[in-house]
């Protein structure tokens, strides 16, 4: 192994700003911390370090009023805090992995590591 090496990446350390708007993370949460989109292992408070699954399939909140097809494209909506189909303003964070129906409150979502 090279000397350099530090860690996989599938988990990370990242610090849940206290700066507006501050919010506390519960465990499951979704996060967006610059362009690294990781899903809180623990409850984070606002202000302290948590760690954070980068990679998984995970089920998430998702925009009630879409369908979702196998591969598609998935975004975090960093201000509402749920992921969506649509890439205007979001942050492109990984793929579906099943079928989500139009309406629906969550859907699986396999996270690509950070972009």
């Amino acid at each position: 192994m090279a000397k350099n090496f530090k860690q996989q990446g599938d988990r990370l350390t990242l610090l849940n700003p206290d700066t507006s708007p501050a919010h506390d993370l519960e465990s499951g949460d979704g996060f967006l911390a610059g362009s690294i989109f990781g899903i809180a292992i623990t409850d984070v408070p606002a202000g302290e370090e948590g760690a954070f699954e980068t990679t998984g399939v995970w089920e998430l909140p998702k925009t009630s009023a879409q369908a979702w097809t196998v591969g598609q494209k998935i975004y975090w909506n960093n201000t509402l805090r749920v992921v969506t189909t649509s890439s205007s303003g979001n942050t492109l964070i990984g793929v579906a992995v099943e079928i989500a129906a139009n309406p629906s409150a969550v859907g699986l979502v396999r996270l690509n590591g950070s972009f």
